[in-house]
């Protein structure tokens, strides 16, 4: 996969009532694609805690910086901007044939699940996607072309698979990998939808049997990565052959655990658990994109393959695969 298929957008949330209360500041700011992230102690000439030396403002470029920290901003960044600029596009090389995954990635109580999921009528990425995927599906006009839409939803908690379709399933599901499709869950439910209706249903009954908990930092924070996949195949029946042809395509959302820090969140006995397991996955993570940035540079230049080290974490041994 070439760099131009990869995108990586930013997205700043309202301060949340936890740190309104403790007197934080806005250290973030926006304009087009770039992030500015303002130290927190310039503005305080009696700190003495003040580093000199070291930069007042860093800046960041990303594909896209999502401005959504004041509804009443004229710049405010929408769940159905959101959508437009990411879901949109992943429909479209869907229906082309080509698997397309997102990843929400940050620290607890970053909004990631907002984004994703949404909150009541404001729906995220996840289920407008969903919608117009069906939307689409209806619309169609070629009576030789139909669609399957399959769905499978998992959490990883602890290093442990667990299907969300299936939550009487309390045992560890097994990671495989078949020398053909590569890795896959052993026993992963995979359910036939027929609606958006469907969807939303299962969403929200698996997403209450999410493992959740209260932190200092989060009062519901996810304590487990979760992957909601869209299997959607397509099959032409060619009249003249009276053969059928089938394009299979996979879209993956993942909605990744956030990043903590013990002494921030209060964690303890098995808070302090679930998170240095989060931690030793997003560790992965970075691990992984860091070795896969290695390994295209060094391949324009015709070096050997790098080693990628998927298999330190269950997490991204499965996905592999998104």
């Amino acid at each position: 996969m070439g760099d131009e298929n990869i995108k990586v957008v930013v997205r700043c949330r309202p301060l949340n009532s936890r740190e309104i209360a403790r007197g934080a500041n806005r250290l973030i700011s926006m304009v087009g694609n770039q992030t500015f992230i303002t130290r927190p102690d310039v503005n305080d000439p009696g700190n003495a805690n003040k580093r000199d030396g070291i930069e007042d403002v860093k800046s960041f470029t990303f594909d896209k910086s999502y401005w959504s920290f004041d509804k009443n901003d004229p710049n405010y960044a929408t769940q159905a901007m959101l959508y437009n600029d990411l879901g949109e596009e992943f429909l479209d090389y869907a229906f082309e044939g080509y698997n397309t995954c997102i990843f929400a990635y940050g620290q607890t109580s970053a909004g990631k699940s907002y984004s994703m999921m949404g909150y009541g009528e404001d729906k995220g990425i996840m289920p407008l996607t969903c919608c117009e995927l069906f939307n689409r599906i209806n619309n169609n006009k070629d009576l030789e072309l139909t669609y399957q839409v399959q769905v499978s939803y998992i959490e990883i908690y602890n290093e442990r698979v667990r299907d969300l379709l299936n939550p009487k399933n309390k045992g560890n599901l097994k990671v495989r990998e078949h020398p053909a499709l590569g890795p896959y869950v052993e026993d992963l439910s995979k359910l036939i939808v027929n609606s958006f209706i469907d969807i939303e249903k299962l969403m929200d009954e698996s997403n209450k049997v999410r493992t959740v908990a209260a932190t200092n930092m989060n009062e519901t924070s996810g304590r487990s990565h979760a992957v909601f996949t869209l299997l959607v195949t397509q099959k032409r029946h060619d009249t003249q052959t009276n053969m059928d042809t089938e394009k299979v395509s996979r879209i993956s959302f993942v909605d990744l655990a956030g990043s903590e820090r013990a002494n921030l969140t209060g964690a303890t006995g098995t808070r302090l658990k679930e998170g240095v397991n989060i931690n030793k996955s997003l560790t992965t993570f970075g691990k992984v994109i860091a070795s896969l940035a290695e390994f295209s540079v060094d391949k324009k230049k015709g070096k050997k393959e790098v080693f990628v080290p998927y298999r330190d974490s269950v997490c991204y041994f499965h996905l592999i695969y998104c």
